[in-house]
């Protein structure tokens, strides 16, 4: 805060900026981070957590600026939804707590979304930082402001925010009428040869995901395609894949880099710039408490204090428990999004038997985190669960279940968020020629007359993550809630046995 304060009282004194010296070597460091979702305080282990972030970003200001460094700190999006605590709280705790970081600028991340239009002023008002992001419309204006140029002793630096336009199938959107998200990537192409006008380095703070080569599959083009379409950025700092690059990717001169997740790490890009030439010195990412660190950062006593009341008044209404497990139920993202697993035959089982469903389905990227073995409370569930979502039915014919299930398993394949759990199927099915080796539902072969129950979110049945659209069908709500269901069925099942949610292989897939 007293950095954001000395630089208002230079502006209202009238110091004009230095110019910038074409033959001066600046040197300037980015400090980054993205996809927080709600990670304010410590998890179990006592990992992460904003309060050893502000020493560590205290630490590396203090060496940087005594070696005559500029610094600035930014992040790339996804601030929301992860974490009950802050879910409650419209992550008040989390974009405060940034704003005692004197962040510079933010991405807007899809998940932003899941937030009405007033709430995400609201946390816009919290933050002396800018949100930026180009290709965000609304009734034909932007949303946000494009990008931000800072004038560092003379030194030009132009971040240019851009966002996923897959952001209307990833996120809950609900109440975002004549909202447009436009190719992040066109938008890019026509500001930046205006940026180079301007500025003597070009940042694209980006959530729009790392797809190495560019194999990006179902999900729109990222930050590889945005380096080798649009000439003239020297630097992109994404994030949205949450996936930790600790080797920059460079690409048509382009530096690439992501900090993973939640905090995990603070990456640090450091950079001289002489003769208008952008050079890369060195890039790390600095581990922030991780379990099996040497040497651990001391917690920030007064961002602790901080942010304590916000966790106690979560704590009061989530540390409640609601069942127990003798295994480790897998919701690890790099797992649950490639492969069958215990806690997503949970998760799709209770939405079955809530509704006495012959199908329960549901898609990877709803699974946000993995359950220990051991007492299971509530705010474990809604971390697990944490948008909300309805569960929803509709009534298929097997011949439309059929066709359905044809498209979900040759569409949705391993990788993505859109990959598909299944609760009530048991299949073998080869992708390349769409065609069922067997097909059993509810323990019986499909019938093509019959007519069956399928339970599942609403955002997948209404074609979120590029799942097939039921809504022609006809979806039946009942206002049930996904954490709340599974809840529900974990305090019926009491005790989950190591054997009871396998995997157990039923669904089998040849692509």
């Amino acid at each position: 805060m007293m950095r954001s304060l000395l630089l208002a009282l230079l502006v209202l004194a009238g110091c004009a900026a230095p110019a910038y010296q074409a033959d001066k070597t600046y040197h300037l460091t980015l400090l980054h981070t993205n996809d927080h979702h709600g990670r304010f305080w410590t998890n179990s282990d006592g990992e992460w957590g904003l309060a050893a972030r502000a020493t560590l970003i205290a630490q590396l200001r203090s060496q940087l600026e005594a070696q005559d460094t500029s610094v600035l700190l930014l992040d790339a999006g996804d601030v929301n939804t992860g974490v009950p605590q802050s879910d409650m709280l419209d992550a008040e705790p989390d974009f405060k707590g940034m704003n005692r970081l004197d962040y510079d600028a933010m991405a807007v991340g899809n998940h932003e979304f899941d937030n009405d239009l007033a709430t995400i002023r609201k946390q816009e008002s919290w933050v002396n930082f800018p949100f930026l992001s180009a290709n965000i419309y609304k009734d034909n204006k932007r949303l946000f402001r494009p990008y931000i140029i800072k004038n560092i002793d003379g030194l030009k630096v132009a971040i240019l925010g851009l966002t996923t336009n897959d952001t209307p199938l990833k996120s809950k959107m609900e109440g975002h009428t004549n909202t447009e998200f436009r190719d992040p990537i066109a938008e890019a192409a026509l500001l930046v040869p205006e940026l180079r006008k301007k500025a003597q380095i070009v940042i694209a703070l980006t959530h729009m995901g790392h797809y190495p080569d560019e194999k990006h599959g179902l999900d729109s083009p990222g930050d590889v395609t945005l380096a080798r379409k649009v000439p003239g950025i020297d630097l992109i700092i994404g994030g949205h894949t949450q996936l930790p690059l600790f080797k920059p990717d460079v690409q048509n001169g382009t530096i690439i880099v992501q900090a993973h997740e939640w905090g995990k790490y603070v990456g640090k890009v450091d950079l001289s710039i002489a003769n208008g030439k952008v050079n890369l010195k060195h890039y790390e990412l600095i581990p922030v408490n991780h379990k099996d660190q040497k040497t651990k950062i001391v917690e920030d006593a007064s961002m602790k204090s901080f942010l304590k009341p916000f966790k106690k008044s979560g704590d009061k209404t989530l540390l409640v428990k609601v069942g127990s497990t003798e295994v480790k139920l897998e919701g690890d993202r790099a797992v649950v999004r490639n492969q069958e697993t215990n806690l997503g035959n949970l998760v799709t089982e209770a939405y079955r038997a809530k509704f006495n469903a012959d199908l329960g389905l549901a898609n990877s990227g709803g699974v946000r985190d993995s359950i220990k073995a051991g007492d299971i409370t509530y705010e474990t569930v809604l971390t697990v669960l944490p948008f909300g979502n309805d569960i929803v039915t509709v009534k298929l014919t097997g011949k439309d279940l059929k066709n359905y299930l044809t498209r979900v398993l040759a569409e949705l394949t391993p990788g993505s968020g859109s990959y598909p759990q299944f609760a009530g199927l048991e299949a073998d099915f080869n992708a390349k020629t769409k065609q069922f080796r067997k097909l059993v539902v509810a323990n019986k072969p499909l019938e093509a007359k019959r007519i069956y129950i399928i339970a599942l979110p609403s955002f997948v049945a209404k074609g979120g993550d590029k799942w097939p659209d039921l809504s022609s069908f006809g979806l039946q709500s009942y206002g049930f809630m996904d954490a709340d269901v599974l809840r529900e069925y974990l305090t019926k099942v009491g005790l989950i046995k190591a054997a009871d949610f396998g995997p157990f292989g039923k669904v089998k897939v040849k692509y």
